[in-house]
């Protein structure tokens, strides 16, 4: 997929008005996820990206602490100053396009590395995960 047609995808799934705004999700979504990951699924993600979108990613060294899904939605609303219903539409957005990116396997590799609450916003069911007795 081109950076063009990336654009173009989110627009359409998006709603956004024009391709401008929808580059500027893009920017938006994709500087936060750079803050969230790490090693070698980061390394792979990148590689599947168009190249405007993986120096996008890349700008921003990884956080110490990774973000549960929604704390990832409301940094996201407070660095772009949007509401948290604007910022989860566009993180969904966004997430459910590098979700086919990604493909089935680096996708689930993906998910395992971050925490809590982030499936759903690459669209796809959130599952529990075993607890382990103490």
């Amino acid at each position: 997929m081109t950076y063009g047609h990336m654009l173009e995808t989110v627009r359409y799934e998006g709603a956004y008005p024009t391709r401008e705004r929808a580059e500027q999700a893009v920017r938006n979504v994709l500087t936060a996820l750079g803050r969230q990951l790490t090693g070698e699924v980061r390394a792979e993600l990148t590689d599947r990206l168009p190249l405007e979108a993986a120096l996008t990613l890349n700008t921003q060294l990884p956080d110490a602490e990774q973000l549960t899904g929604w704390a990832f939605v409301k940094d996201l609303a407070t660095r772009t100053n949007a509401t948290p219903a604007t910022a989860r539409w566009e993180a969904g957005t966004v997430l459910s396009v590098l979700a086919r990116l990604a493909g089935p396997d680096l996708l689930h590799r993906l998910l395992d590395q971050l925490p809590d609450g982030w499936a759903l916003l690459f669209g796809q069911a959130q599952l529990l995960r075993p607890q382990h007795a103490a």
